[in-house]
Protein backbone atom coordinates (compact mmCIF):
# COMPACT_ATOMS: atom_id res chain seq x y z
CA UNK A 1 0.00 0.00 0.00
CA UNK A 2 1.35 3.45 -0.97
CA UNK A 3 2.32 5.89 1.75
CA UNK A 4 0.03 8.84 2.36
CA UNK A 5 1.55 12.30 2.40
CA UNK A 6 3.27 12.86 5.73
CA UNK A 7 6.65 14.06 7.03
CA UNK A 8 9.47 11.60 6.47
CA UNK A 9 10.76 9.59 9.40
CA UNK A 10 14.29 10.27 10.56
CA UNK A 11 16.89 7.50 10.46
CA UNK A 12 18.30 7.38 14.01
CA UNK A 13 21.54 5.81 12.76
CA UNK A 14 22.38 8.62 10.33
CA UNK A 15 25.24 10.70 11.71
CA UNK A 16 24.53 13.81 9.69
CA UNK A 17 26.57 16.24 7.59
CA UNK A 18 27.34 19.91 8.08
CA UNK A 19 26.31 20.97 4.58
CA UNK A 20 23.55 20.30 2.04
CA UNK A 21 22.95 17.40 -0.30
CA UNK A 22 23.38 18.88 -3.79
CA UNK A 23 22.02 17.08 -6.87
CA UNK A 24 23.78 18.06 -10.10
CA UNK A 25 21.95 17.04 -13.28
CA UNK A 26 24.37 17.18 -16.20
CA UNK A 27 21.71 17.26 -18.88
CA UNK A 28 22.54 14.96 -21.78
CA UNK A 29 25.76 13.45 -20.38
CA UNK A 30 26.00 9.66 -20.51
CA UNK A 31 28.57 6.90 -20.83
CA UNK A 32 29.16 6.43 -24.54
CA UNK A 33 29.06 3.11 -26.34
CA UNK A 34 31.47 4.22 -29.05
CA UNK A 35 34.84 5.95 -28.76
CA UNK A 36 34.27 7.87 -32.00
CA UNK A 37 31.67 10.55 -31.51
CA UNK A 38 31.75 10.55 -27.71
CA UNK A 39 32.26 14.24 -26.97
CA UNK A 40 32.39 13.58 -23.23
CA UNK A 41 35.37 11.25 -23.65
CA UNK A 42 36.95 13.66 -26.11
CA UNK A 43 36.80 16.45 -23.53
CA UNK A 44 39.26 17.12 -20.73
CA UNK A 45 36.98 16.36 -17.81
CA UNK A 46 39.48 16.81 -14.99
CA UNK A 47 36.94 17.34 -12.21
CA UNK A 48 34.35 14.84 -13.36
CA UNK A 49 37.08 12.19 -13.59
CA UNK A 50 38.48 13.14 -10.19
CA UNK A 51 35.06 13.12 -8.53
CA UNK A 52 34.32 9.72 -10.06
CA UNK A 53 37.65 8.35 -8.84
CA UNK A 54 37.20 9.66 -5.30
CA UNK A 55 33.52 8.75 -4.95
CA UNK A 56 31.12 5.87 -4.76
CA UNK A 57 29.79 5.57 -8.31
CA UNK A 58 27.77 3.42 -10.67
CA UNK A 59 25.67 3.70 -13.84
CA UNK A 60 21.92 4.22 -14.08
CA UNK A 61 19.39 3.56 -16.83
CA UNK A 62 17.75 6.69 -18.25
CA UNK A 63 15.76 5.44 -21.22
CA UNK A 64 12.96 3.08 -22.19
CA UNK A 65 10.98 1.23 -19.57
CA UNK A 66 13.25 2.56 -16.80
CA UNK A 67 11.60 5.97 -17.26
CA UNK A 68 8.12 4.82 -18.28
CA UNK A 69 8.49 4.73 -22.07
CA UNK A 70 6.98 1.92 -24.16
CA UNK A 71 10.15 -0.09 -24.86
CA UNK A 72 13.88 -0.06 -24.28
CA UNK A 73 14.33 1.03 -27.88
CA UNK A 74 12.92 4.44 -26.85
CA UNK A 75 15.45 7.09 -25.94
CA UNK A 76 14.96 8.97 -22.72
CA UNK A 77 14.29 12.68 -22.66
CA UNK A 78 14.49 15.56 -20.24
CA UNK A 79 10.79 15.57 -19.40
CA UNK A 80 10.44 11.95 -18.35
CA UNK A 81 13.91 11.96 -16.84
CA UNK A 82 13.11 14.79 -14.47
CA UNK A 83 9.72 13.24 -13.69
CA UNK A 84 11.52 10.06 -12.63
CA UNK A 85 14.21 11.85 -10.64
CA UNK A 86 11.59 13.96 -8.92
CA UNK A 87 8.99 11.37 -7.97
CA UNK A 88 11.07 8.29 -7.25
CA UNK A 89 8.84 5.93 -9.19
CA UNK A 90 8.19 5.06 -12.83
CA UNK A 91 4.92 6.21 -14.38
CA UNK A 92 3.69 5.33 -17.86
CA UNK A 93 4.64 8.39 -19.90
CA UNK A 94 3.21 10.35 -22.81
CA UNK A 95 4.08 8.11 -25.74
CA UNK A 96 2.81 4.95 -24.07
CA UNK A 97 -0.34 6.60 -22.77
CA UNK A 98 -1.24 7.92 -26.22
CA UNK A 99 -0.46 4.62 -27.95
CA UNK A 100 -2.56 2.70 -25.45
CA UNK A 101 -5.42 5.20 -25.76
CA UNK A 102 -5.44 4.85 -29.54
CA UNK A 103 -5.14 1.06 -29.54
CA UNK A 104 -7.95 0.66 -27.02
CA UNK A 105 -10.15 3.18 -28.83
CA UNK A 106 -10.46 5.21 -25.64
CA UNK A 107 -9.24 8.39 -27.34
CA UNK A 108 -11.87 8.22 -30.05
CA UNK A 109 -14.64 7.40 -27.59
CA UNK A 110 -13.76 10.44 -25.50
CA UNK A 111 -15.83 13.61 -25.33
CA UNK A 112 -13.08 15.85 -26.71
CA UNK A 113 -12.50 13.85 -29.89
CA UNK A 114 -16.26 13.59 -30.46
CA UNK A 115 -16.70 17.33 -29.96
CA UNK A 116 -13.98 18.30 -32.43
CA UNK A 117 -15.24 15.85 -35.04
CA UNK A 118 -18.85 17.01 -34.65
CA UNK A 119 -17.74 20.62 -35.00
CA UNK A 120 -16.26 20.12 -38.46
CA UNK A 121 -18.98 17.69 -39.49
CA UNK A 122 -21.59 20.33 -38.75
CA UNK A 123 -19.53 22.88 -40.66
CA UNK A 124 -18.74 20.62 -43.60
CA UNK A 125 -20.97 22.55 -45.95
CA UNK A 126 -19.03 25.71 -45.12
CA UNK A 127 -15.68 24.06 -45.86
CA UNK A 128 -14.69 23.48 -42.24
CA UNK A 129 -11.41 21.62 -41.82
CA UNK A 130 -9.82 19.45 -39.15
CA UNK A 131 -6.26 20.73 -38.57
CA UNK A 132 -3.38 18.84 -37.01
CA UNK A 133 -0.29 20.76 -35.83
CA UNK A 134 2.83 19.04 -34.53
CA UNK A 135 6.17 17.37 -35.05
CA UNK A 136 6.26 14.92 -37.97
CA UNK A 137 8.66 12.10 -37.08
CA UNK A 138 8.86 8.86 -35.17
CA UNK A 139 11.19 10.33 -32.54
CA UNK A 140 8.63 9.48 -29.83
CA UNK A 141 9.87 12.28 -27.57
CA UNK A 142 7.34 14.98 -28.43
CA UNK A 143 5.17 13.10 -30.90
CA UNK A 144 4.93 10.03 -33.10
CA UNK A 145 3.81 9.98 -36.73
CA UNK A 146 1.82 6.81 -36.07
CA UNK A 147 -0.42 8.71 -33.64
CA UNK A 148 -1.16 11.27 -36.32
CA UNK A 149 -1.86 8.63 -38.96
CA UNK A 150 -4.23 6.83 -36.58
CA UNK A 151 -6.18 10.03 -35.97
CA UNK A 152 -6.39 10.83 -39.68
CA UNK A 153 -7.63 7.31 -40.40
CA UNK A 154 -10.24 7.55 -37.63
CA UNK A 155 -11.41 10.96 -38.85
CA UNK A 156 -11.86 9.43 -42.29
CA UNK A 157 -13.96 6.62 -40.83
CA UNK A 158 -16.13 9.26 -39.22
CA UNK A 159 -16.72 11.03 -42.51
CA UNK A 160 -14.37 14.02 -42.29
CA UNK A 161 -13.61 15.20 -45.83
CA UNK A 162 -11.13 18.03 -45.26
CA UNK A 163 -7.93 17.69 -43.20
CA UNK A 164 -4.94 20.01 -43.09
CA UNK A 165 -1.65 19.03 -41.44
CA UNK A 166 0.83 21.66 -40.26
CA UNK A 167 3.97 19.57 -39.98
CA UNK A 168 7.12 20.59 -38.15
CA UNK A 169 10.47 19.13 -39.17
CA UNK A 170 12.29 17.27 -36.40
CA UNK A 171 15.99 16.55 -36.92
CA UNK A 172 16.69 16.39 -33.16
CA UNK A 173 15.03 13.20 -32.01
CA UNK A 174 15.71 11.59 -35.38
CA UNK A 175 18.56 11.99 -37.89
CA UNK A 176 19.22 15.69 -38.59
CA UNK A 177 18.28 15.68 -42.28
CA UNK A 178 15.71 12.88 -42.41
CA UNK A 179 12.58 15.00 -43.01
CA UNK A 180 11.80 13.62 -46.46
CA UNK A 181 11.77 10.10 -45.02
CA UNK A 182 8.67 11.19 -43.13
CA UNK A 183 7.11 13.88 -45.32
CA UNK A 184 7.07 12.03 -48.66
CA UNK A 185 5.42 8.80 -47.40
CA UNK A 186 3.03 10.82 -45.24
CA UNK A 187 1.92 12.94 -48.20
CA UNK A 188 1.27 9.69 -50.08
CA UNK A 189 -0.67 8.37 -47.08
CA UNK A 190 -2.91 11.45 -47.11
CA UNK A 191 -3.45 11.19 -50.86
CA UNK A 192 -4.59 7.60 -50.44
CA UNK A 193 -7.96 8.57 -48.98
CA UNK A 194 -10.18 8.60 -52.07
CA UNK A 195 -12.72 11.38 -52.36
CA UNK A 196 -11.13 13.39 -49.53
CA UNK A 197 -9.11 16.58 -49.41
CA UNK A 198 -6.29 15.71 -47.01
CA UNK A 199 -3.06 17.68 -47.41
CA UNK A 200 0.02 19.08 -45.69
CA UNK A 201 -0.61 22.83 -45.45
CA UNK A 202 2.44 24.35 -43.76
CA UNK A 203 5.57 23.57 -41.84
CA UNK A 204 9.11 24.46 -40.85
CA UNK A 205 11.86 23.52 -38.43
CA UNK A 206 11.00 22.86 -34.79
CA UNK A 207 13.76 25.17 -33.55
CA UNK A 208 12.68 27.97 -35.89
CA UNK A 209 8.97 28.07 -35.27
CA UNK A 210 6.02 27.04 -33.09
CA UNK A 211 7.79 24.88 -30.49
CA UNK A 212 9.37 27.42 -28.13
CA UNK A 213 9.36 26.65 -24.40
CA UNK A 214 9.66 28.48 -21.09
CA UNK A 215 8.83 31.80 -22.80
CA UNK A 216 12.37 31.90 -24.14
CA UNK A 217 11.59 33.18 -27.65
CA UNK A 218 8.00 34.06 -28.52
CA UNK A 219 9.06 35.04 -32.04
CA UNK A 220 9.23 31.29 -32.75
CA UNK A 221 5.57 30.94 -31.84
CA UNK A 222 4.72 34.00 -33.91
CA UNK A 223 6.36 32.49 -36.99
CA UNK A 224 4.36 29.31 -36.44
CA UNK A 225 1.10 31.21 -35.92
CA UNK A 226 1.57 33.22 -39.10
CA UNK A 227 2.34 30.13 -41.20
CA UNK A 228 -0.11 27.62 -39.70
CA UNK A 229 -3.04 29.83 -38.77
CA UNK A 230 -2.83 32.84 -41.09
CA UNK A 231 -1.23 31.09 -44.05
CA UNK A 232 1.47 33.75 -44.26
CA UNK A 233 4.99 32.89 -45.34
CA UNK A 234 7.07 31.70 -48.26
CA UNK A 235 4.87 29.72 -50.61
CA UNK A 236 5.54 26.39 -52.28
CA UNK A 237 3.53 23.83 -54.23
CA UNK A 238 4.36 21.03 -51.76
CA UNK A 239 6.30 20.29 -48.60
CA UNK A 240 8.74 18.19 -50.61
CA UNK A 241 9.45 21.13 -52.91
CA UNK A 242 9.94 23.42 -49.90
CA UNK A 243 12.40 21.09 -48.17
CA UNK A 244 14.44 20.48 -51.33
CA UNK A 245 14.50 24.20 -52.15
CA UNK A 246 15.72 25.26 -48.71
CA UNK A 247 18.40 22.56 -48.73
CA UNK A 248 19.64 23.65 -52.14
CA UNK A 249 19.75 27.29 -51.07
CA UNK A 250 21.52 26.54 -47.78
CA UNK A 251 23.81 23.50 -48.02
CA UNK A 252 24.20 21.78 -44.66
CA UNK A 253 20.91 23.14 -43.34
CA UNK A 254 19.52 20.99 -40.53
CA UNK A 255 15.84 20.09 -40.50
CA UNK A 256 15.30 21.69 -37.09
CA UNK A 257 16.40 25.11 -38.39
CA UNK A 258 14.44 25.21 -41.67
CA UNK A 259 12.34 28.32 -42.27
CA UNK A 260 8.60 28.30 -42.72
CA UNK A 261 6.76 27.06 -45.78
CA UNK A 262 3.13 27.58 -46.75
CA UNK A 263 1.53 25.35 -49.37
CA UNK A 264 -0.43 27.49 -51.83
CA UNK A 265 -2.45 27.23 -55.03
CA UNK A 266 -2.76 30.25 -57.30
CA UNK A 267 -1.11 32.36 -54.63
CA UNK A 268 -3.61 31.41 -51.90
CA UNK A 269 -2.70 29.23 -48.90
CA UNK A 270 -4.55 25.92 -48.87
CA UNK A 271 -4.72 25.53 -45.11
CA UNK A 272 -5.25 28.74 -43.15
CA UNK A 273 -7.26 28.16 -39.98
CA UNK A 274 -10.72 29.73 -40.14
CA UNK A 275 -13.79 30.19 -37.96
CA UNK A 276 -15.61 26.90 -37.46
CA UNK A 277 -12.52 24.69 -37.87
CA UNK A 278 -11.18 22.21 -35.31
CA UNK A 279 -7.49 22.16 -34.35
CA UNK A 280 -5.51 19.39 -32.63
CA UNK A 281 -1.97 20.03 -31.42
CA UNK A 282 -0.84 16.43 -31.49
CA UNK A 283 2.45 16.60 -29.56
CA UNK A 284 2.08 14.77 -26.27
CA UNK A 285 4.99 16.38 -24.44
CA UNK A 286 4.09 19.55 -22.58
CA UNK A 287 7.01 21.95 -22.49
CA UNK A 288 6.97 22.95 -26.17
CA UNK A 289 3.17 22.84 -26.40
CA UNK A 290 2.21 25.45 -23.80
CA UNK A 291 2.96 28.63 -25.76
CA UNK A 292 1.19 27.77 -29.02
CA UNK A 293 -1.73 26.59 -26.85
CA UNK A 294 -1.71 29.96 -25.10
CA UNK A 295 -1.93 31.67 -28.48
CA UNK A 296 -5.01 29.65 -29.41
CA UNK A 297 -6.78 29.87 -26.06
CA UNK A 298 -6.17 33.44 -24.88
CA UNK A 299 -9.16 35.65 -25.73
CA UNK A 300 -8.90 38.95 -27.55
CA UNK A 301 -7.27 41.61 -25.41
CA UNK A 302 -5.52 39.19 -23.05
CA UNK A 303 -2.58 38.13 -25.22
CA UNK A 304 0.44 40.43 -25.62
CA UNK A 305 3.30 38.19 -26.79
CA UNK A 306 2.83 39.10 -30.46
CA UNK A 307 0.17 40.42 -32.81
CA UNK A 308 -1.99 37.44 -33.75
CA UNK A 309 -3.74 39.65 -36.37
CA UNK A 310 -6.85 37.50 -36.10
CA UNK A 311 -8.05 34.84 -33.67
CA UNK A 312 -10.20 32.26 -35.44
CA UNK A 313 -13.14 30.81 -33.51
CA UNK A 314 -12.19 27.14 -33.41
CA UNK A 315 -12.47 24.07 -31.23
CA UNK A 316 -8.89 23.57 -30.01
CA UNK A 317 -7.45 20.57 -28.16
CA UNK A 318 -4.03 19.31 -27.20
CA UNK A 319 -3.01 15.69 -27.28
CA UNK A 320 -2.66 15.79 -23.48
CA UNK A 321 -3.17 18.12 -20.56
CA UNK A 322 0.16 19.92 -20.66
CA UNK A 323 -0.22 21.62 -17.27
CA UNK A 324 -2.26 19.80 -14.64
CA UNK A 325 -2.40 22.72 -12.22
CA UNK A 326 -3.49 25.44 -14.64
CA UNK A 327 -5.46 22.94 -16.75
CA UNK A 328 -3.82 23.82 -20.06
CA UNK A 329 -5.23 23.20 -22.59
CA UNK A 330 -8.88 23.41 -21.70
CA UNK A 331 -9.58 20.41 -23.94
CA UNK A 332 -7.30 17.41 -24.47
CA UNK A 333 -7.52 13.92 -25.90
CA UNK A 334 -5.52 11.81 -23.42
CA UNK A 335 -5.26 12.16 -19.64
CA UNK A 336 -1.60 12.47 -18.52
CA UNK A 337 -0.07 10.40 -15.72
CA UNK A 338 -1.16 11.51 -12.27
CA UNK A 339 2.21 11.93 -10.58
CA UNK A 340 1.83 12.49 -6.86
CA UNK A 341 3.90 12.53 -3.65
CA UNK A 342 7.10 13.75 -5.28
CA UNK A 343 10.36 14.12 -3.42
CA UNK A 344 10.15 17.90 -3.12
CA UNK A 345 6.77 17.72 -1.44
CA UNK A 346 7.99 15.13 1.05
CA UNK A 347 11.06 17.21 1.86
CA UNK A 348 9.17 20.42 2.58
CA UNK A 349 6.62 18.46 4.61
CA UNK A 350 9.63 17.40 6.67
CA UNK A 351 10.81 20.97 7.14
CA UNK A 352 13.63 20.95 4.58
CA UNK A 353 14.68 24.20 2.92
CA UNK A 354 15.43 23.53 -0.76
CA UNK A 355 16.61 25.39 -3.84
CA UNK A 356 15.95 24.50 -7.49
CA UNK A 357 17.97 26.35 -10.13
CA UNK A 358 18.87 26.28 -13.80
CA UNK A 359 18.89 28.60 -16.76
CA UNK A 360 15.77 29.21 -18.83
CA UNK A 361 16.24 26.20 -21.11
CA UNK A 362 15.98 23.74 -18.21
CA UNK A 363 14.42 25.82 -15.46
CA UNK A 364 11.05 24.14 -16.03
CA UNK A 365 12.69 20.76 -15.74
CA UNK A 366 14.04 21.28 -12.20
CA UNK A 367 10.69 22.80 -11.19
CA UNK A 368 7.64 21.83 -13.28
CA UNK A 369 8.76 18.38 -14.46
CA UNK A 370 10.67 17.54 -11.28
CA UNK A 371 7.49 18.26 -9.33
CA UNK A 372 5.37 15.85 -11.38
CA UNK A 373 4.21 18.29 -14.09
CA UNK A 374 2.99 20.89 -11.62
CA UNK A 375 3.65 24.60 -11.68
CA UNK A 376 4.28 26.51 -8.46
CA UNK A 377 5.76 25.51 -5.13
CA UNK A 378 4.63 23.14 -2.43
CA UNK A 379 5.72 25.61 0.25
CA UNK A 380 6.48 29.27 -0.43
CA UNK A 381 8.56 29.62 2.73
CA UNK A 382 10.72 26.52 2.31
CA UNK A 383 11.34 26.51 -1.46
CA UNK A 384 13.30 28.92 -3.62
CA UNK A 385 13.30 28.60 -7.42
CA UNK A 386 15.87 30.56 -9.43
CA UNK A 387 15.90 31.02 -13.20
CA UNK A 388 19.08 32.31 -14.86
CA UNK A 389 18.05 33.83 -18.19
CA UNK A 390 19.42 31.91 -21.19
CA UNK A 391 21.02 33.68 -24.14
CA UNK A 392 18.71 33.73 -27.16
CA UNK A 393 21.40 32.69 -29.64
CA UNK A 394 22.25 29.37 -31.33
CA UNK A 395 23.79 27.20 -28.63
CA UNK A 396 26.88 26.35 -30.68
CA UNK A 397 27.76 30.06 -30.54
CA UNK A 398 27.68 30.12 -26.71
CA UNK A 399 28.38 26.48 -25.78
CA UNK A 400 29.29 27.33 -22.19
CA UNK A 401 25.73 28.62 -21.81
CA UNK A 402 25.06 29.83 -18.24
CA UNK A 403 26.82 27.10 -16.28
CA UNK A 404 29.14 29.60 -14.55
CA UNK A 405 26.26 31.88 -13.52
CA UNK A 406 24.30 28.92 -12.19
CA UNK A 407 27.32 27.82 -10.20
CA UNK A 408 27.82 31.33 -8.79
CA UNK A 409 24.35 31.21 -7.31
CA UNK A 410 24.66 27.63 -6.07
CA UNK A 411 27.94 28.36 -4.29
CA UNK A 412 26.34 31.40 -2.70
CA UNK A 413 23.44 29.20 -1.59
CA UNK A 414 25.76 26.55 -0.14
CA UNK A 415 27.71 29.18 1.80
CA UNK A 416 24.52 30.73 3.14
CA UNK A 417 23.76 27.63 5.17
CA UNK A 418 20.05 28.15 4.41
CA UNK A 419 19.43 25.03 2.36
CA UNK A 420 19.56 21.35 3.23
CA UNK A 421 18.94 20.34 -0.38
CA UNK A 422 19.82 21.98 -3.72
CA UNK A 423 19.08 20.67 -7.20
CA UNK A 424 20.52 22.19 -10.36
CA UNK A 425 20.65 21.45 -14.05
CA UNK A 426 23.52 22.23 -16.42
CA UNK A 427 21.84 22.16 -19.89
CA UNK A 428 25.11 22.13 -21.87
CA UNK A 429 25.35 18.47 -22.84
CA UNK A 430 21.79 18.38 -24.15
CA UNK A 431 21.20 21.77 -25.74
CA UNK A 432 24.63 22.00 -27.39
CA UNK A 433 24.48 18.27 -28.14
CA UNK A 434 21.36 18.85 -30.22
CA UNK A 435 23.29 21.20 -32.53
CA UNK A 436 25.46 18.35 -33.81
CA UNK A 437 28.56 20.57 -33.68
CA UNK A 438 31.19 18.34 -32.08
CA UNK A 439 33.73 21.01 -31.15
CA UNK A 440 31.02 23.12 -29.55
CA UNK A 441 29.96 20.15 -27.43
CA UNK A 442 33.54 19.60 -26.28
CA UNK A 443 33.69 23.28 -25.32
CA UNK A 444 30.42 22.96 -23.44
CA UNK A 445 31.64 19.89 -21.54
CA UNK A 446 34.90 21.49 -20.47
CA UNK A 447 33.10 24.66 -19.39
CA UNK A 448 30.74 22.56 -17.28
CA UNK A 449 33.64 20.57 -15.85
CA UNK A 450 35.21 23.74 -14.51
CA UNK A 451 32.01 24.36 -12.59
CA UNK A 452 32.08 20.86 -11.09
CA UNK A 453 35.50 21.76 -9.71
CA UNK A 454 34.07 24.90 -8.14
CA UNK A 455 31.17 22.93 -6.63
CA UNK A 456 33.57 20.34 -5.20
CA UNK A 457 35.48 23.08 -3.37
CA UNK A 458 32.26 24.54 -1.97
CA UNK A 459 31.07 21.11 -0.84
CA UNK A 460 34.44 20.41 0.80
CA UNK A 461 34.24 23.66 2.73
CA UNK A 462 30.59 23.21 3.76
CA UNK A 463 30.82 19.50 4.55
CA UNK A 464 27.98 18.53 2.24
CA UNK A 465 27.36 15.73 -0.25
CA UNK A 466 27.55 16.16 -4.03
CA UNK A 467 25.41 13.80 -6.16
CA UNK A 468 26.14 13.91 -9.89
CA UNK A 469 23.94 12.39 -12.57
CA UNK A 470 22.08 13.05 -15.83
CA UNK A 471 18.54 12.75 -17.14
CA UNK A 472 19.60 10.97 -20.37
CA UNK A 473 22.51 10.74 -22.77
CA UNK A 474 23.25 12.95 -25.79
CA UNK A 475 26.73 14.48 -25.90
CA UNK A 476 28.16 10.99 -25.44
CA UNK A 477 26.90 9.96 -28.90
CA UNK A 478 27.47 12.70 -31.46
CA UNK A 479 28.03 10.64 -34.63
CA UNK A 480 25.68 8.36 -36.53
CA UNK A 481 26.90 4.75 -36.39
CA UNK A 482 26.06 1.75 -38.56
CA UNK A 483 23.87 -0.46 -36.39
CA UNK A 484 25.45 -3.66 -37.73
CA UNK A 485 29.15 -2.79 -37.87
CA UNK A 486 29.34 0.05 -35.35
CA UNK A 487 31.32 2.11 -37.83
CA UNK A 488 30.83 5.85 -38.16
CA UNK A 489 28.60 6.90 -41.07
CA UNK A 490 30.10 9.54 -43.35
CA UNK A 491 28.38 12.33 -45.24
CA UNK A 492 29.00 13.31 -48.86
CA UNK A 493 31.98 15.46 -47.92
CA UNK A 494 33.65 12.63 -46.05
CA UNK A 495 32.91 14.03 -42.60
CA UNK A 496 31.21 12.03 -39.85
CA UNK A 497 27.43 12.35 -39.95
CA UNK A 498 26.31 14.39 -36.96
CA UNK A 499 23.83 12.83 -34.57
CA UNK A 500 21.60 15.36 -32.83
CA UNK A 501 19.26 13.07 -30.89
CA UNK A 502 19.52 11.60 -27.40
CA UNK A 503 21.36 8.35 -26.80
CA UNK A 504 20.30 5.09 -25.18
CA UNK A 505 23.39 5.12 -22.98
CA UNK A 506 23.47 4.86 -19.18
CA UNK A 507 24.24 7.93 -17.09
CA UNK A 508 26.42 8.59 -14.04
CA UNK A 509 25.52 8.10 -10.43
CA UNK A 510 28.34 9.69 -8.43
CA UNK A 511 28.12 10.35 -4.69
CA UNK A 512 30.94 12.57 -3.42
CA UNK A 513 30.80 12.57 0.36
CA UNK A 514 33.97 14.22 1.76
CA UNK A 515 32.89 13.84 5.41
CA UNK A 516 31.70 10.24 5.04
CA UNK A 517 30.94 8.68 8.44
CA UNK A 518 30.43 5.06 7.50
CA UNK A 519 26.63 4.85 7.38
CA UNK A 520 26.55 3.14 3.97
CA UNK A 521 28.78 0.88 1.91
CA UNK A 522 30.75 3.01 -0.56
CA UNK A 523 32.34 -0.04 -2.18
CA UNK A 524 29.06 -1.67 -3.16
CA UNK A 525 26.31 0.41 -4.70
CA UNK A 526 23.17 -1.22 -6.07
CA UNK A 527 23.41 -2.06 -9.77
CA UNK A 528 20.89 -2.17 -12.60
CA UNK A 529 18.77 0.70 -11.33
CA UNK A 530 17.20 3.65 -13.13
CA UNK A 531 17.38 7.35 -12.39
CA UNK A 532 14.13 7.05 -10.45
CA UNK A 533 16.31 5.70 -7.63
CA UNK A 534 17.68 9.16 -6.84
CA UNK A 535 14.87 10.33 -4.51
CA UNK A 536 15.28 7.37 -2.14
CA UNK A 537 19.04 7.89 -2.26
CA UNK A 538 18.86 11.62 -1.54
CA UNK A 539 16.41 11.11 1.30
CA UNK A 540 18.74 8.57 2.87
CA UNK A 541 21.74 10.87 2.43
CA UNK A 542 19.77 13.52 4.33
CA UNK A 543 19.00 11.11 7.16
CA UNK A 544 15.41 10.25 6.23
CA UNK A 545 13.64 6.98 5.51
CA UNK A 546 12.15 7.00 1.98
CA UNK A 547 8.48 6.14 1.36
CA UNK A 548 7.92 2.40 1.14
CA UNK A 549 6.79 2.48 -2.51
CA UNK A 550 9.70 4.57 -3.80
CA UNK A 551 12.19 2.81 -6.04
CA UNK A 552 15.23 1.23 -4.45
CA UNK A 553 18.05 3.47 -3.28
CA UNK A 554 21.45 3.46 -4.95
CA UNK A 555 23.18 3.09 -1.58
CA UNK A 556 23.05 0.26 0.94
CA UNK A 557 22.81 1.48 4.52
CA UNK A 558 24.80 -0.53 7.02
Amino acid sequence: MADTMHPLKKNPNWKGRRGPVVLVIMDGVGYGKYEDGDAVKASRMKWLDLLTEKSAHTKLKAHGTAVGLPSDADMGNSEVGHNAMGCGRVFAQGAKLVSDSIQSGKMFAGDTWKKLIKNVSDGAGKGAALHFIGLLSDGNVHSHIDHLKAMVAQANKEGIKKIRVHALLDGRDVEPTSALDFFVPFAEFLAGFAGCDYRIASGGGRMYMTMDRYNADWSMVQRGWYAHVLGEGRQFASAEEAINTYRKETPGLLDQDMHEFVIAENGAPIGAVNDGDSVIFYNFRGDRALEITNAFESPEGSFDHFDRKRLPKVEYAGMMEYDGDLHIPRQYLVTPPAIDRVMGEYLVKSGVHLLAISETQKYGHVTYFFNGNKLGKFDEQLEDYVEVKSDVVPFEQRPWMKCAEITDKVIEAIKSGKYQHIRLNYPNGDMVGHTGVFNAVVCSMEAMDLQLGRLKKAIDEAGGILCITADHGNSDDMYEHDKKTGGVKMDKSGEPMAKTSHSLNPVPAIIYDPEYKGEYDTAKLNEGLGISSWPSTIMQLMGYEPPADYDKSIINLK
